[in-house]
């Protein structure tokens, strides 16, 4: 394993309370990230460097595409279309929607073309998440009594999944069918605490195109590579100690994009951790994946107007 001071720099100017959820369209070369509890959408453009905020109504934390004029949020009480060109919002079905105390928080898109989606309690309530499948009609619950669901990304095949429980400090693998993205088997463990090299929390991770799993350790102000046996890579340091999500960026997929916050922290640990708040973006040669597409049910179509953005 070894221990990496990153070529890092600052993505933009623009500081998140807790910033999540980058997703990075290659066919635009543009990343997309949130501010979960600042109802901000960020779109950061690379051929013009142009980072553009757009306001959302309520917190968001998932976005992925479907085509060149429509996207897919998960939002605190529902998953949505949202329209590229003016950011209007169409409900596509509810999430927890009878449950003001929840909302969402990590998912990632399976090579299927289905959606897993993590909900958690707004302040963290113990055992309050659960995780979903989602194939564009409604959500089918997978797993249940999560406090923090973070880490969902799946292996290059589509055979495995891993996701995490941030309040335990644990990332589990399952077994899937590749052709729909549903469990095959039970959870089984996969990375514990102690291999957290410079402490902290499993947050967010990604999957390269080898099968590594890259994860953000919040509050270790890193990110680390594990091998598909769970075999610690590398690491490498993040001048923000909250790092929580990451993703490839770059046309040959070869940067790593994290996002970091400072939520929870005091006039003091702000002042302390200048960082905090920032994205990132480490060049260090990766071989990374491209994010699947969203694939919408045969014949399913909306254009947005249900909702103003």
């Amino acid at each position: 394993m070894t221990m990496t001071k990153a070529a890092t720099r600052k993505l933009s100017a623009e500081r998140s309370e807790l910033g999540e959820g980058p997703h990075y369209d290659l066919w635009n070369d543009t990343v997309w990230w949130f501010d979960i509890v600042g109802l901000k959408l960020f779109e950061h453009r690379f051929e013009t460097a142009e980072t553009i905020s757009h306001s959302l109504p309520r917190m968001a934390s998932v976005i992925a595409r479907i085509d060149d004029k429509r996207q897919l949020l998960a939002m605190e009480d529902g998953l949505y279309q949202r329209n590229i060109s003016n950011g209007q919002l169409a409900l596509m079905s509810p999430l927890e929607a009878d449950n003001p105390a929840t909302r969402s928080n990590d998912g990632r898109v399976h090579p299927s073309g289905r959606l897993w989606i993590g909900t958690m309690g707004k302040n963290a309530e113990w055992q309050a998440g659960s995780i979903y499948w989602f194939d564009g009609v409604a959500p089918r619950a997978l797993f249940r009594k999560i406090t923090i669901p973070n880490s969902i990304c799946f292996s290059p095949d589509g055979r495995t999944a891993y996701f995490a429980d941030t309040a335990v400090n644990a990332v589990w693998r399952v077994a899937l069918d590749a052709a729909t993205g549903l469990p095959t088997g039970e959870p089984e463990p996969f990375l514990t605490q102690t291999d957290l090299p410079l402490g902290g929390y499993f947050d967010g991770s990604v999957t390269d195109a080898d099968g590594n799993l890259w994860n953000a350790a919040w509050g270790g102000g890193s990110v680390s590579g594990y091998s598909p046996d769970g075999q610690l890579i590398r690491t490498f340091e993040i001048p923000a100690a909250q790092t929580s999500c990451p993703a490839f960026v770059g046309k040959h997929l070869d940067k790593l994009l994290v996002t970091t916050a400072w939520q929870g922290y005091d006039k003091a640990a702000r002042v302390s951790d200048p960082g905090a708040g920032y994205t990132y973006v480490i060049e260090a040669g990766f071989a990374g994946s491209t994010e699947p597409a969203f694939r919408l049910p045969a014949g399913t179509w909306t254009d947005g107007r249900n909702e103003q953005g």
